[in-house]
């Protein structure tokens, strides 16, 4: 094998295909990049039998061939070349890889004992990349990082026929977001898809400015599988197994108590406030006709507050919440000002949760359907 390539559009290439690789594999062949060259491309490849990346680029192929090559060792080397093209060959087991003056000698990892990339069929339908992008961003952030509870480490995928549903929970707080969906001749119904939370993330942050992006579903061999296909890359993802809970009943219908403020302003208070907390303290919110005062007391009789600016709608209310749980919220709200509503329990002692939503003014509701809901008092023991 032997090729010239283009060094940034090289290192780009190489860095896509192992940035959803694990970090430590039992299996030191699925660490490697699979490089197919043949006239006029290359085609870049990973997979660990859970998640495959692959992407085509341009090069100037001398002599066609395929390559198995440690893969995050290749992105850096490719990401740190001087300025000039990549040249790139193989012999008797050794690649040789330069550019400019520095030339790097690697080994090679045998391509027969690779496994198959997994090959998705069927219909697939449209999302525009930018609002899919935002969307994961706002919604990934309440999965659950606890392997214990597999599926509520992912991301619920809920199509319809002209939008596409992205839910995450971690029992604590629920995420939600809608956005536009071209189902095309896909024809998917009302499927669904739970995704692993930081493989959708890695789509996001990839896709993201790549116009539209293809989404199919399939089921081969007992497997069930999602891509996602924009630009010449493709990503296939397993889908976890088992039922997310039935989380958007917890959602109220309306709610008659709120408040709003500004969101900047709300964000510094809390991290100003929760200076003083031990970890896994709540910080309490109080929320009257005045404004909101936020309280914390900390370890060694350090104690802080603030008050900021709040329109209050409905009866003076008071909540404890976990800042980072608030602020991961509030991160997610896409607008100047939030509101911060209020939901009812049985028990008239005991606040039920907060429903947070954007708000394009102090009167007017945002354009987006972000939803966030946070259980109060929550860690507290």
């Amino acid at each position: 094998m032997r090729f010239q390539v283009n060094r940034d559009v090289f290192s780009e290439a190489v860095s896509f295909a192992v940035k959803l690789l694990p970090q430590r594999t039992t299996l030191p062949i699925l660490s490697g990049v699979l490089i197919e060259a043949t006239d006029g491309a290359l085609r870049l490849s990973s997979f660990d039998y859970e998640v495959s990346a692959q992407t085509e680029i341009a090069a100037d192929v001398e002599e066609p061939g395929t390559v198995l090559v440690s893969g995050r060792l290749l992105a850096d080397i490719a990401s740190r070349m001087p300025n000039a093209p990549v040249r790139f060959s193989t012999e008797d087991g050794r690649i040789s890889v330069a550019c400019g003056s520095a030339t790097f000698t690697l080994l090679s990892m045998p391509v027969e004992e690779y496994p198959t990339l997994p090959q998705v069929s069927g219909e697939a339908g449209l999302v525009p990349a930018d609002e899919f992008a935002a969307a994961v961003g706002q919604v990934a952030v309440a999965a659950s990082r606890d392997d214990v509870t597999p599926v509520i480490t992912g991301v619920q995928l809920e199509v319809s026929d002209d939008k596409i549903s992205l839910v995450a929970t971690d029992r604590y707080r629920v995420a939600v977001r809608e956005i536009a969906w071209d189902g095309g001749a896909a024809q998917l119904g009302a499927a669904s898809a739970l995704v692993p939370a930081r493989t959708l993330s890695e789509i996001g942050k990839t896709f993201g400015h790549s116009g539209t992006i293809s989404v199919s579903i399939t089921s081969t061999d007992d497997r069930e599988l999602i891509a996602f296909k924009a630009d010449k890359k493709t990503v296939t993802s397993l889908l976890i197994k088992g039922n997310f809970p039935p989380v958007r009943r917890l959602f109220p219908d309306s709610v008659e108590n709120y408040a709003v403020m500004n969101t900047a302003e709300l964000i510094e208070a809390t991290r100003r406030v929760s200076l003083v907390l031990e970890r896994e303290a709540a910080l309490r919110y109080s929320f009257t006709l005045d404004g909101l005062t936020l309280e914390a007391i900390g370890s060694e009789q350090a104690q802080a507050s603030e008050t900021i600016d709040a329109f209050l709608t409905g009866g003076d209310t008071v909540v404890s919440l976990k800042p980072q749980f608030l602020l991961d919220g509030l991160g997610a709200v896409h607008s100047e000002f939030v509101r911060i509503s209020f939901t009812k329990t049985e028990n008239p002692n005991k606040p039920g949760p907060v429903l947070i939503t954007s708000q394009s003014s102090k009167d007017q509701p945002g354009a987006d359907n972000y939803k966030y809901l946070l259980q109060p008092n929550l860690l507290l023991r």
